[in-house]
């Protein structure tokens, strides 16, 4: 391995940096990108039955914001409960902005690193076929070993940034769709909280009504 970076030249150092990064952010991605933590399970059901005993206190409504991006969209939304179903939406649809946001976070370095990783390996192709030929130059075509460097170093690199960049572009492109696939599931389920908890409130209004008319019939 060792013989392998140095063949390859001062070049290998940033594409051995730009591999460690990427290890790095595809780990976290799957860590932070698990269903379970952005939308938990049942989530919806429970905030649900909660506000319809009682509203939620600020105490609640922080905790259920810090609790998963789920929830923070729900925060918001229940703020802005007594108000209508279309502010409701409003208002999750502006903290959905922040949450998309940190889902797609590293996923621009990824796909940086997936595009940058092969110029680099071109760049040890170019540097290495200069010196092959600046080495035929000064000493003719029989120096094989010299010869032999120059075209390691471009190979050699070349190699490095593919193996980097190929799985960097498919990850890149897996957590993208992931992504999509979750703020969908976000958006579904806020859009269910909100007409579950106003049409709650639209039965309620109605059986307070018919109990008013009923009393005051009475």
């Amino acid at each position: 391995m060792e013989l392998f970076f140095s063949a390859g030249g001062w070049l290998m150092l940033p594409i051995l940096i730009c591999s460690v990064v990427a290890v790095a952010i595809i780990l976290e991605r799957f860590w932070s990108l698990r269903r379970k933590r952005i939308a938990p399970v049942g989530l919806r059901q429970d905030v649900a039955r909660q506000v319809m005993v009682a509203p939620l206190t600020a105490s609640q409504l922080a905790e259920l914001e810090q609790g998963s991006p789920l929830g923070c969209l729900f925060a918001s939304g229940l703020r802005n409960l007594s108000f209508s179903r279309e502010v409701m939406k409003e208002s999750i649809e502006e903290a959905a902005s922040a949450v998309v946001h940190d889902l797609e976070r590293f996923l621009n370095l990824l796909g940086t690193i997936a595009a940058i990783t092969p110029l680099l390996g071109l760049l040890g192709t170019v540097l290495g076929m200069i010196e092959v030929f600046a080495v035929i130059m000064e000493e003719g075509a029989g120096q094989a070993p010299m010869l032999a460097g120059g075209i390691s170093k471009a190979l050699v690199t070349t190699a490095a940034g593919l193996s980097i960049a190929i799985p960097a572009l498919l990850f890149h492109r897996f957590f993208e769709r992931r992504v999509s696939e979750l703020v969908v599931h976000l958006e579904q389920e806020s859009i269910k909280l909100v007409e579950q908890l106003h049409g709650q409130r639209a039965r309620d209004d109605m059986l307070s009504g018919a109990t008013m008319k009923a009393g005051a019939i009475r």
